[in-house]
């Protein structure tokens, strides 16, 4: 493990001092092992380890790959820790999702824009109809309900911060269906809150964004924390079932 370990730091400082560039190709496995002076054993490992991360990209028949190292690829790997959290974990997931998205609204609403504001118009029309539905359907809602959130993360101009938002809200997914479903007019005031965190960002009003943001996200927060311990929460909570 020490010598793979040692492998994963060689390699990564080659990326991070310019010699080895994104989408660029390795050297040969045995050019690359003797000039690191490592066995080819400890760099097939570390190469692996590195793959499954999202900084390499091993392609069969053609060679190993730097990737994009996009943000969103290189803070995949967070999904693990995030789906393994217990109840505990599960509540603290939930408050990190409540900072960071109160000052995604507000950088939105900084960044506040036509396009943006028709898009997130367009999202919220979609959730009414669902809203007003005889046939309601929580899955199609919170499907939109997604979409709204992550536009407001691309629109806060920060790929690392939206790239996080993404995998909290995903995270929070079976949770909020859990809510949708048992709880009364639940769907009905999340809609409404929506629409007034679209106010604040179409007016540009970024304190006003983050207050409505954090209040909508502070009542998820407080209803996962007072839902019942039963078998079915329990998943809801994070347990893989």
């Amino acid at each position: 493990m020490a010598l793979t370990d040692d492998a994963i730091t060689q390699i990564k400082m080659m990326i991070v001092d310019g010699r080895l560039a994104r989408g660029e190709r390795l050297p040969p496995e045995k050019d690359l092992s003797e000039r690191l002076g490592l066995s080819r054993n400890s760099l097939r490992e570390a190469v692996k380890a590195l793959e499954l991360v999202g900084v390499l990209d091993v392609r069969q028949g053609d060679g190993t790959y730097v990737t994009s190292l996009d943000a969103d690829l290189l803070l995949a790997p967070m999904v693990f820790m995030v789906d393994l959290s217990d109840e505990a974990g599960s509540s603290e997931l939930h408050a990190v999702r409540r900072i960071l998205e109160t000052e995604t609204a507000g950088l939105a609403a900084r960044a506040s824009t036509p396009e943006l504001v028709t898009t997130l118009s367009h999202i919220l029309d979609e959730a009414e109809q669902v809203v007003v539905s005889d046939d309601l359907d929580p899955a199609v809602f919170l499907d939109i309900d997604i979409r709204f959130h992550h536009e407001i993360a691309v629109a806060a101009g920060n790929r690392i911060l939206g790239a996080l938002v993404d995998t909290l809200s995903s995270r929070t997914f079976r949770e909020r269906m859990w809510r949708a479903i048992h709880e009364v007019g639940a769907l009905e005031r999340t809609h409404l809150e929506h629409r007034a965190i679209l106010g604040a960002i179409a007016d540009g009003q970024q304190d006003h964004a983050r207050t409505r943001m954090a209040n909508h996200l502070l009542g998820v927060e407080g209803y996962v924390q007072e839902l019942p311990s039963t078998p079915e929460t329990s998943q809801l909570q994070g347990v893989r079932s």
